[in-house]
């Protein structure tokens, strides 16, 4: 039970910076001041490399330690496992794409509007419902 209350607590570390780091994204779109654009630059990279990357490699790591711990004995029978790592695995590159944004972000290359960041905020949450329904009632 301690690498699952392990994996949860870093799982919610993940998730709210993958919540949290987009809506920086938004305001960072929309700043016009270099005073506000080099605040959200450090705000976006101690939140990246401070938070959720460290997040991330807990959560994973501690999932993949339950995984080898008890779960490996059901994972080529439950369907639910399958798609919650497939999930993962989508996190993961959402992850990637953020820290892309945050250099982009850094190097005053960004592309985006805040009308898309505001989008792209909302594919974690999607992600998290499906985490959680196929983790607890294990539909499949």
């Amino acid at each position: 039970m301690w690498l699952k209350a392990l994996h949860l607590i870093f799982m919610v570390t993940w998730f709210a910076g993958l919540f949290y780091l987009p809506r920086l994204f938004v305001y960072h779109a929309t700043a016009e001041d270099k005073t506000s654009r080099d605040r959200f630059k450090i705000m976006e990279r101690k939140l990246f490399y401070g938070i959720m990357t460290p997040g991330a490699i807990f959560t994973i790591g501690f999932g993949i330690a339950m995984l080898i711990d008890y779960a490996w004995a059901s994972f080529g029978q439950d369907l639910w496992l399958h798609l919650k790592l497939a999930i993962i695995v989508l996190l993961v590159v959402y992850h990637i794409i953020c820290g892309k944004f945050v250099i982009d972000f850094k190097n005053d290359n960004n592309k985006h509007s805040h009308v898309y960041y505001r989008w792209f905020n909302e594919i974690p949450v999607l992600m998290l419902v499906a985490i959680i329904i196929l983790a607890s009632v294990k539909p499949f």
